[in-house]
């Protein structure tokens, strides 16, 4: 166990086993041997590991072991396998410390995920997917206004979603797997929100549709095409721009962005699938976007990252009940026991009172 968790860290953190033998002051050999199972660091040596890979002591011995399954990386091409391993390592971390904490309640704090009722056995048109994507709404009670919080609302259906360090030009993409058949998603934490909601949304979409689609349908189109639905749902679009438009001012497209969480480039093409704007006029917007530099970056204000707020909230929920002492708390937070002494106290004036 403590080299297959040695081995995962020094991924995680992208090392060689070079890299990590020249921070602690051994030889790669012995790195090696650790990671085999054929030797055990000493106290001390333990320390200096847990501190060069920027883990906790503990973590080496954590009973959880869980394994990705059906893994589905949304990737661009270039992402060398270096860059996957440690996606992969990292997330693995996360849910293994979710897990841990979520078996520490009396009750699970989590729901159970389950595929929506009616999903057609065959999906052989991609306008299908509009009316899944309303009966998603439906069934979900949402209505069909904005969406404040996808990462919540995924949560609370029961899909895990973990914020990885990821920024805008990384070229990991979104991740889709599952752990004792609990659906994961991972997304970058530092993305724009709507690059956040759209890669939610597109992961979903390869969770329902899965095994769904008629042969000759692309599945990254179709998951595009039910991410666009699913965040701006067909009653939505009408409502906000008519049935039929010959042109869709920049500034109009952008209120709608800061509305309901969509690219102002998703907005056209929800716009061109519904038959709203003509083919020409979608290309025409196009070609503008592409013009002015906005399909990799649009204009304006972008709109604010997504949080993963469920995992604190549980580490201080068990925490309250007294189910975990400070000393796993700050275990599961990944700190140092001072640090979340520091961290759970609220300065100012709407500091809690009854601590």
């Amino acid at each position: 166990m403590f080299g297959e968790r040695l081995l995962r860290a020094r991924k995680a953190a992208g090392f060689s086993q070079k890299d990590l033998a020249d921070d602690v002051g051994v030889s790669a050999n012995m790195i090696k041997k650790y990671e085999k199972g054929q030797s055990m660091p000493d106290s001390s040596r333990l320390v200096q590991l847990a501190k060069s890979l920027d883990v906790r002591s503990e973590y080496f011995f954590r009973p959880q072991n869980p394994i990705l399954d059906k893994v589905e990386y949304r990737k661009k091409s270039r992402i060398g396998k270096k860059r996957l391993d440690t996606i992969s390592h990292i997330i693995l971390d996360q849910i293994e410390r979710r897990l841990e904490l979520e078996s520490l309640f009396p009750k699970s704090p989590v729901s159970v995920f389950q595929l929506p009722e009616g999903l057609p056995n065959v999906i052989n048109d991609l306008n299908e997917l509009e009316g899944i994507a309303v009966s998603l709404h439906e069934q979900w009670n949402l209505g069909f206004n904005p969406i404040p919080d996808l990462v919540d609302l995924f949560e609370s259906k029961g899909i895990r979603v973990f914020l990885i360090a990821a920024g805008q030009n990384d070229l990991f993409d979104g991740l889709l797997a599952q752990v004792n058949d609990i659906p994961v998603i991972a997304i970058g934490e530092c993305w724009p929100g709507d690059r956040q909601r759209f890669t939610l949304a597109h992961e979903l979409g390869h969770l329902l549709l899965e095994g769904r689609l008629a042969k000759g349908i692309k599945h990254e189109k179709a998951c595009d095409r039910f991410a666009g639905a699913f965040l701006f749902p067909a009653p939505a679009v009408e409502s906000s721009l008519g049935s039929n438009r010959t042109r869709l001012p920049d500034r109009e497209i952008y209120a709608l962005k800061q509305e309901y969480g969509l690219s102002m480039l998703g907005i056209i093409y929800r716009a061109y699938n519904l038959g709203i704007i003509s083919e020409s006029y979608f290309k025409s917007c196009f070609f503008h976007y592409r013009a002015h530099g906005w399909i990799k970056m649009e204009p304006g204000e972008q709109l604010a990252p997504e949080r993963a707020r469920i995992f604190n909230k549980m580490v201080f929920h068990a925490f309250g009940e007294g189910y975990i002492g400070e000393s796993k708390a700050a275990e599961l937070l990944n700190m140092k026991r001072a640090e979340f002494r520091k961290f759970r106290r609220i300065e100012g004036p709407d500091a809690d009172s009854c601590k």
